[in-house]
Parts: structure tokens; C-alpha cells; sequence
């Protein structure tokens, strides 16, 4: 007797749940990168399993600072050429200093529905952000070479007032702006169903970057699956040595829900592996960025009145993530900035009005407004002195974006690449 189609179905999902899996566990060589070629000019974006370069070995070495942008971001399904008019330039900022290394992470780059989660891997919407992306990081320095540095560069290190150190980052004060400006290529790239990480570096300074590994950890559906989870990108920059992991974790503002996204971190920690090292703490500079979910131990009533008075102080008292993290339940160690602006979710779309706050919204969509977009950091070496969000309506989600200043060896004699 035939099966019904529901039946074939049924019978269908274990294969398709074993084809995500295997996706998840890919080689750690696997990403979308810009292919090089020896005078490491950009050529082309292929997909390429990468070869191990030796070790840039050295007992002499100089400390230099590497600028580092990094910027989250959960665009809730949506893709940037649904929206022609999505413009980039406020979230990375072309009026500061460029970045030596700019880091995006995303959520959500696809719908989180049974096709995108079970079937085969969505690339499309990640090679629309990736031109996106390219588009504005040239366009920029284009431009910024044309007009030349602006005061906002002083501005923006004296954002942090504790932050004081007398050595110039490679890509701050000491520009030398020519015809055409410093230029980005991709040196890595990777994505998990919506979750989407990519690494940019100035051109000049590709020379610098090896060892680049991926990893990816599912904790969604059936405990394993790609719709919530993290991807990590490895990297050496001389001979110190970044990781960077983008993460969505469990979702819903149910009391005992913090629990479960304490138990996504533990996870991604514990199987978070690169070939040669034990796990993530093995780096020498992690940044941890994403939509971690944590909400606010709060009703809404309370804090609709709260944020009527912005106050900003009083509703992070109730920060499920703060207080996880005080408790000594997760990220022990973990270092974050002070965090200086409004709630990032949950937003109206294509509004600056947080869902609930007019009629259109029933109870059931309502959402008690919550930090839930973050970006922390573990080790010595990385100071912060840029935390702020973006103000993009483009989806329930605001950007958060921050600037960090490494400290990274150097082969002392031998100066690193500057524009």
C-alpha cells in the first residue's frame, strides 16, 4: 500500500535533519574568502579549502594596535535588496577613523521557517549583504581619501574617558590618504542557516592575516540544529591570534527562558573546536557578539514607564545578562562596555515606536523592551572605546556596533603595511 504524502514526508525529515547536521559539522577550511593573489590584490570570491601557512615565528617582536570594528545585527528575515534604499554608511561609521578589520554578525539573514532550518543551506541573502557590505566599505575610504580625516577621529577616543594610550592603532591618526584610499577585501565568511559572520581587512594589510578556521555550533531544534546557535571565525594577525564568535541564542521572555540561553553559552564554549587548539579560550583575543536574547526581569508596565524617563540605569538592573553574569553562571571573566543607549528590541518595523506601545499591537506581540544585542570580550590586550547602537528601522532589531583597539606582535624591524 502507497504512503500518503504526509507519510513520505515524515519519513523524508530524519534525512534532511542528518544533510543540516553534516552542514553544521563542516571542515574548519570551508568559508567564502576573496581569492589573493601574490601581491595580495583582490581578484574574485570563491569558495576554497585553505592551506595551512606555516608559523610566522620570531623571539623579536614590537606591540602595535590594531583597530578592530565589530557590529551586530538581526535583521529579521529580511533581505537588503527587498529594501533598495538600506544604506550602511551610519552603522559603520565613515565618519571616524577606518578600521584596520571590520567584523559583521548577523541573525536571521533568512526566515527561521522549517525550509531555511531542514533543507539545503539559503546563500543567497548572504552574498546580497556581502556586496552590501563591499560596496560600503570601498565607498568610504573612496571618499575618506578624496576629503581626508575629519575631527570626529579625536572625538571618538575621547568617548571613553578612561580609555588613554599613547601609541597611534594602525588605522587611526597615521593615514596617508592617496587617490585611492585604503580598500577591503573578504577574508573570511560563513553561515549557518540565518546566523552570519564575515571578516574584512584592508588589502594591504591581507598579508598579515593566516590560519583562518571555522567553526559552527547548532543548539536549535532537536538540541543541534542550525536556527539558533553560533559560528566562529579563527584567525591569526602575525602572531596573535583572534577569534570571533557570532551567536543567536534561545529566544522568549518566559521566566526560566534565561536558563536555557545560559545552557546555549555553555554549549557553544564547550564545542566550539579549531584544528590544533582546545576551544575558544585558546585564542588569545575573543570578541563574542550577537543577538544573545537576554531580556528584562521586568512586566511591561514597569518598564514602559521607566523608559518614558530613559532611565537606562534602573532597567539594567534588571538585565537578565548582567545578572546571569554577576550570579557566576555564565561568562566568567567576560569583560563588556558600559552600555549608554536605549533597548535594541523589540521595534515596530520601519518605526522608532517599540511594539506595544501603540494599539495596532495585541498583548500577544507585545514585547517588554530588552538589550538583547550584544558584544563582549575575553583576554588581555583589547580595550573599547566605542559601545553604541545604529538607528536603522530596517528591522525589529537596532545595529550595535563597537570599536576595539588590539594590541597585536609584530616582527620588531619590520613595519606592518599602512596606507
Amino acid at each position: 500500500m502507497a504512503f500518503s504524502d504526509e507519510k513520505k514526508n515524515k519519513r523524508s525529515w530524519p534525512k534532511l535533519v542528518v544533510r543540516k547536521w553534516l552542514n553544521i559539522k563542516s571542515d574548519p577550511k570551508e568559508f567564502f574568502a576573496d581569492e589573493t593573489s601574490n601581491d595580495n590584490l583582490l581578484t574574485k570570491p570563491t569558495y576554497e579549502k585553505l592551506a595551512r601557512q606555516e608559523p610566522y615565528m620570531s623571539q623579536h617582536t614590537n606591540v602595535q594596535d590594531l583597530r578592530v570594528f565589530v557590529g551586530t545585527w538581526n535583521v529579521g528575515g529580511e533581505s537588503p535588496h527587498t529594501h533598495s534604499g538600506l544604506n550602511l554608511d551610519e552603522w559603520v561609521q565613515p565618519a571616524s577613523a577606518p578600521a584596520d578589520i571590520y567584523v559583521f554578525g548577523f541573525q536571521e539573514i533568512v526566515p527561521l521557517n522549517a525550509a531555511n532550518i531542514f533543507g539545503v543551506e539559503d546563500n543567497g541573502p548572504a552574498a546580497k549583504w556581502l556586496a552590501l557590505i563591499r560596496q560600503t566599505l570601498n565607498k568610504n575610504t573612496n571618499e575618506r581619501s578624496r576629503n581626508g580625516p575629519t575631527a570626529s577621529e579625536d572625538q571618538l577616543y575621547s568617548f571613553d574617558s578612561d580609555f588613554e594610550d599613547s601609541r597611534a592603532p594602525f588605522g587611526s591618526m597615521n593615514y596617508n590618504f592617496n587617490s585611492s584610499g585604503p580598500n577591503y577585501c573578504l577574508a573570511a565568511s560563513k553561515q549557518m542557516v540565518g546566523i552570519f559572520l564575515c571578516v574584512w581587512v584592508k588589502s594591504d594589510l591581507r598579508q598579515h592575516v593566516r590560519d583562518l578556521k571555522v567553526s559552527c555550533v547548532g543548539c536549535g531544534l532537536m538540541g543541534y540544529l542550525g536556527n539558533k546557535g553560533s559560528v566562529s571565525i579563527s584567525m591569526l594577525f602575525n602572531q596573535t591570534s583572534f577569534c570571533f564568535v557570532c551567536t543567536h541564542l534561545t529566544s522568549g521572555e518566559k521566566e526560566g527562558d534565561e536558563i536555557r540561553r545560559n545552557s546555549d553559552v555553555r554549549e557553544i564554549i564547550k564545542k566550539t573546536h579549531f584544528p590544533q587548539t582546545d576551544n575558544i579560550f585558546s585564542e588569545n583575543r575573543v570578541i563574542w557578539l550577537g543577538d544573545l536574547n537576554y531580556r528584562l526581569a521586568l512586566h511591561y508596565a514597569a518598564s514602559k514607564e521607566l523608559m518614558i524617563k530613559n532611565s537606562w540605569e534602573t532597567l539594567l538592573e534588571k538585565d537578565q545578562l548582567q545578572n546571569q553574569k554577576k550570579a557566576g553562571h555564565i561568562f566568567e571573566g567576560w569583560n563588556e562596555g558600559k552600555i549608554c543607549f536605549p533597548p535594541t528590541y523589540k521595534y515596530c518595523r520601519n518605526s522608532e515606536q517599540y511594539a506595544g506601545q501603540n494599539l495596532k499591537y495585541s498583548k500577544a506581540k507585545r514585547r517588554t523592551p530588552a538589550w538583547c544585542d550584544r558584544i563582549l570580550w575575553y583576554g588581555k590586550g583589547l580595550k573599547q572605546p566605542f559601545y553604541v547602537r545604529g538607528e536603522s528601522k530596517f528591522s525589529d532589531h537596532r545595529p550595535v556596533y563597537s570599536i576595539f583597539i588590539a594590541d597585536v606582535n609584530s616582527r620588531k624591524g619590520r613595519a606592518l603595511a599602512q596606507n
